[in-house]
């Protein structure tokens, strides 16, 4: 099937050198809020990703190339512009595709899109290079010259991003991959196109030279995302989602020594410690856990609470989950039936659940979508499956410590380290016990506190890189060193 669309598509399209086409098989794109079939996307051919990738490689050859980053920038400027013009759309995209709370998406996921290409923009824009006088003896004539740096874009760059923040996770890596002069094809969770093809229209209406950004629909593995990543033209990957994907993305990238940026999955840990503003922690934990049903990749499922608080802190958390009513729900019907299976296997291994365990009874139309009951779990050896391996899900487990040393040495028990939290009203303990914690990003007395300007990213099998301001720029760009003899 082709169905080439110049004025915009309709539904979720392919974007290929600034034309929009529905190219390729069709599947379902279903509702997670009741299962209905909301629509289809095309699955991207072999050949339409080789088109994108080819069309990205021209653009840098012909006027994308030859852009300043001014220019670059203004474009960015532009596209937040868009962006923002069609707020509305883009909250009723983001809610028809993930199902998540609408509030969330008009708060959270196009607001920090917006604010994704604005700061990548100033950052751009502001960002020095580096001079070096140098003198060296023995030189003929002065023996002087000056060393200075440049940096260039590093090419074609594929950008695959997840379905639970998929605009804003998208942006995030766009904006900076454009700002710095590259090329992208883009390919979107095959579960939530929609947002990335309003993007791909409003970047369309921004002016952007035909070229610089495409857009490929389609699966991963045997299909789009695996015929982009194992792609010759491709110069570098930066890639969200988890860390079974990204090995195999890196295992293909192997091939051609192709440069990866890896923002991989987490099993994050939180401390209570006995002086911690209990109730603050309390509810941190509340949105740290269950945000967005737990599918973000920052959420916690492990929490570590020092002994004399801890039937206190767990009586108030299990009530606080049962009372929770405006939750979205799982992505599919298969990650529904995943969490779930933990939800077994957690009682299966000797839980206690104080909290949730089951799926959710509506009486409405949701009762037919892919509902988890945010859950509390106790009881559990370190060694269980439920402790060890990530869920995904509305859902974390318990435990007690007694001392920070210990605390620390549970925290860091997991072969991920993305991220965590520390609820203490002892400003020494935080400033101990934070960098001893190995996880890219730690939280005192908070969660999800973002900075753009800051490194973001994961230690062990949480990831490869820093994204965010000048660690984002870094990656998709490479310093050159120019030295003029004088």
């Amino acid at each position: 099937m082709s169905d080439s669309v110049h004025n915009g598509p309709m539904k979720p399209a392919h974007y290929v050198n600034g034309v929009f086409t529905t190219t390729g098989s069709a599947f379902p794109l279903l509702s997670p809020v009741d299962g209905s079939q909301v629509g289809t996307v095309p699955e991207a051919p072999r050949d339409v990703v080789g088109a994108a990738v080819q069309a990205a490689r021209s653009a840098l050859a012909g006027p994308w190339g030859r852009t300043s980053v001014e220019e670059r920038c203004s474009f960015l400027r532009r596209i937040a512009d868009g962006i923002e013009a069609r707020f509305d759309e883009f909250v009723d995209a983001e809610v028809a595709d993930t199902g998540k709370p609408r509030e969330l998406a008009a708060t959270v996921d196009i607001p920090r899109a917006i604010g994704n290409f604005r700061a990548y923009a100033d950052l751009a824009y502001g960002r020095p290079e580096r001079a070096y006088p140098t003198t060296v003896p023995g030189w003929s004539g002065s023996g002087q010259a000056l060393n200075y740096t440049v940096r260039r874009p590093l090419g074609v760059v594929a950008i695959i991003s997840p379905w639970n923040l998929p605009l804003l996770l998208l942006t995030w890596k766009v904006a900076p991959a454009l700002a710095a002069g590259n090329a992208v094809v883009a390919k979107p969770s095959e579960e939530t196109p929609s947002t990335a093809t309003l993007l791909a229209e409003v970047i369309g209406e921004a002016g952007l030279p035909a070229g610089a950004f495409n857009l490929v629909h389609g699966h991963g593995a045997n299909a789009a995302g695996e015929y982009l990543t194992s792609h010759p033209g491709v110069d570098a990957i930066a890639f969200t989602g988890a860390s079974a994907t990204g090995a195999a993305i890196m295992r293909s990238a192997a091939d051609h020594v192709t440069a990866v940026s890896f923002e991989l999955g987490g099993k994050n840990p939180a401390l209570v410690f006995a002086d911690a503003d209990l109730a603050e922690a309390v509810e941190g934990t509340v949105r740290s856990s269950f945000t967005h049903s737990g599918q973000i990749c920052l959420c916690t499922e492990r929490v570590y609470v020092q002994r004399p608080v801890f039937e206190e802190f767990i009586a108030a958390l299990a009530e606080r989950a049962r009372a929770l009513k405006d939750y979205g729900p799982m992505i599919s019907a298969e990650h529904r039936d995943k969490v779930l299976s933990y939800y077994r296997l957690a009682v299966e291994e000797g839980a206690t659940v104080v909290a949730g365990g089951g799926v959710p009874t509506f009486g409405d139309e949701r009762d037919g979508g892919f509902y988890a009951e945010p859950t509390v779990l106790t009881g559990l050896p370190e060694s269980a499956r439920t402790v060890r391996e990530e869920i995904f899900g509305p859902v974390c487990h318990v435990a007690p410590f007694d001392d920070e040393d210990e605390a620390v040495r549970l925290a860091n028990d997991s072969r991920y380290g993305l991220a965590a939290t520390v609820w203490t009203t002892d400003l020494s303990r935080a400033h101990r016990v934070a960098p001893r914690i190995e996880a890219g990003i730690v939280w005192v007395n908070c969660w999800n506190l973002r900075d753009l300007r800051t490194p973001f990213g994961g230690v062990k099998a949480s990831g490869i890189g820093r994204e965010g301001g000048e660690y984002s720029l870094d990656f998709f760009s490479e310093p050159v060193n120019v030295c003029v003899k004088i």
